[in-house]
């Protein structure tokens, strides 16, 4: 096993892509010359060259949809946006270009191509840079949609992204780019639309996906210690295909569920799964599935009222006590 950082972990997912396969390309602001925003892309100019490692102008209309335009050509595109609230001023090429074209030529013509950049809060970003854009994307059939938060997660999960028919969009996070973890020093591959079970337990289940993770598992360890209570911890990893059978194999098990996400609470990720799991397995709920988000307001700056909008172990904590009846 190799301890890396998830930076790292990426990095070695696309370097040994683009070693197998040479119509995978990376472009994006400051992926080249300046070793990429977040050094994710650390070394790769020198190795590839600039006809691989392509470094574009401050706009995200123009380069995503070039990699529209190239994934149906046939090469297989990576294209990396500096954090995904800029993914917005592409929203077309990705909505109406990426996400539609397989049914609207036919079959004729496939997207095969990564989108990939951080994504939610970082530190006093503000409102305009501090957005999960999750939910958005997986609203729209036709687009896969990933959200990474260990390094060992990442590497798999984003060589299977690159190898995929489809557009895949790959969330990942600022604040996680330094985590270390373990990756086996052998090529292996995640599928896309598996959760993984990152903690057992019988009396509840916190479900979540990217940083919120750990936030989870720090929650877990609370309510055993302090509470008494056995919370098992399901990582998603993949939004959009759902693992819906990992879901409601856990409902059947704990029989209690609390769904955590970074972002808003309407129309969220948490609101889709809590409705799932309560249409397929009202029986096996002892209560209703509760949810912990960001608070329904756009995201402050200051770093106080930040830490008081975001989920946090105490709330979770909270929610789980609240489903057990504690």
């Amino acid at each position: 096993m190799a301890v890396m950082q998830l930076r790292e972990a990426l990095r070695r997912a696309m370097v040994e892509e683009m070693r197998r396969d040479d119509r995978v390309f990376l472009m994006g602001e400051e992926v080249a010359e300046y070793n990429g925003a977040y050094k994710v892309s650390q070394g790769m100019l020198a190795e590839f060259g600039d006809r691989r490692i392509i470094d574009t102008p401050i706009s995200e209309n123009g380069f995503v949809g070039l990699g529209v335009g190239a994934a149906m050509s046939g090469l297989r595109p990576i294209v990396e946006v500096m954090t995904w609230n800029f993914s917005m001023v592409a929203f077309d090429q990705i909505v109406n270009g990426a996400a539609k074209i397989v049914q609207m030529t036919a079959g004729q013509y496939t997207v095969p191509m990564v989108i990939r950049g951080p994504g939610g809060a970082a530190e006093n970003l503000g409102s305009q840079h501090s957005q999960s854009m999750e939910a958005t994307y997986a609203h729209y059939p036709g687009l896969k949609v990933v959200s990474t938060s260990n390094p060992a997660d990442a590497y798999g999960l984003l060589k299977s992204a690159i190898r995929d028919p489809d557009p895949v969009l790959f969330m990942e996070s600022e604040l996680a780019y330094g985590i270390k973890g373990e990756v086996p020093d052998e090529e292996y591959l995640i599928p896309l639309g598996k959760a993984d079970l990152k903690r057992d337990g019988t009396d509840v289940t916190l479900v979540t996906y990217n940083k919120q993770l750990f936030n989870c598992l720090d929650a877990a360890k609370v309510l055993e210690e302090k509470h008494g209570i056995s919370a098992q911890v399901l990582d998603l990893r993949t939004i959009r295909p759902l693992d819906e059978q990992a879901l409601y194999d856990c409902v059947s098990k704990t029989h209690r569920m609390v769904v955590v996400q970074e972002g808003f609470p309407f129309a969220g990720v948490a609101a889709e799964i809590a409705a799932r799991v309560s249409e397929a397995c009202f029986d096996a709920l002892d209560a209703p599935v509760l949810r912990v988000t960001n608070l329904d307001v756009n995201q402050p700056y200051a770093t106080n009222l930040e830490k008081l909008v975001m989920p946090s172990v105490d709330r979770i904590v909270e929610a789980a006590r609240t489903v057990c009846s504690r």
